[in-house]
């Protein structure tokens, strides 16, 4: 497609990722800032290390709002021509309530979880294609993971003595990535962002998929809606965190 001094800008919260909207024209040089909320849930297996009780956790979307405890997430970005920068802060704690799947107890017993996840965000790209209509990026960069499980399993009197477990890892995972905004409409856009990374290099595999609606709300404000799913499949040792986080996502953009 045929490229325009004048193109589209948009913001977009990496891994957080959220995204925020773009007007129909913008300068050249532009930087933004993004702080959302996302309503994440949890799903997937804990297992802080081995001979630890592995804890099953899975969430319905009604579940979401009452089992984040808490969340922090903001996003900046930059580009200049066709260069676009990217960099993102999330933090958020969930816990759930499930069973133990498999042995030290004969049967199945009840347990609860808790997943804390930290990760900072660095990519860069390229714009390579842009219309009055849409833009599409390609990037690639690092994101670095702390990630804190906890596993409790009650005592039952003369069936299982209880068991508490913590562990907690750093990694970090390169990834590549991929953005399409879209216009909709005079002040309204839809943005699509996937990105996939880990490679056994730090995780197994880490995944991340985006979309949202973005509305102007000002001349250098938007305001944006959507949902995010990420999945991140960490295992050294006996040490497992196979997650799944999901949820609606709520941004406010601020370009400068």
């Amino acid at each position: 497609m045929t490229r325009l001094k004048t193109t589209i800008a948009s913001a977009l919260a990496v891994f957080g990722l959220s995204g925020a909207a773009q007007a129909q024209s913008t300068p050249d040089t532009v930087f933004q800032i993004t702080p959302y909320v996302w309503a994440s849930g949890l799903g997937g297996d804990i297992t802080p290390f081995t001979g630890a009780p592995t804890v099953s956790v899975s969430k319905s979307f009604s579940d979401l709002l009452g089992d984040l405890d808490a969340a922090f997430f903001v996003s900046a970005y930059a580009r200049r021509g066709n260069l676009v920068f990217m960099g993102d802060f999330s933090t958020s704690s969930s816990s759930r309530s499930g069973v133990t799947p498999s042995p030290p107890a004969p049967a199945a017993l009840p347990a609860s979880g808790k997943m804390r996840q930290t990760s900072i965000t660095a990519l860069a790209g390229y714009r390579v294609a842009s219309s009055p209509d849409a833009t599409f990026d390609i990037l690639g960069g690092l994101r670095h993971w702390r990630l804190r499980g906890e596993v409790d399993v009650p005592p039952i009197p003369g069936v299982f003595p209880g068991a508490s477990a913590m562990r907690s890892a750093s990694f970090t995972d390169p990834i590549i990535a991929a953005r399409a905004n879209f216009q909709l409409a005079p002040g309204w856009s839809a943005l699509l962002y996937a990105d996939v990374g880990g490679f056994g290099a730090g995780s197994r595999q880490t995944a991340q998929l985006l979309g949202t609606v973005n509305y102007q709300f000002r001349q250098n404000t938007f305001l944006s809606a959507g949902y995010r799913h990420l999945h991140v499949d960490y295992r050294s040792g006996g040490t497992r965190f196979d997650m799944r986080m999901s949820g609606p996502i709520l941004g406010a953009t601020f370009r400068f």
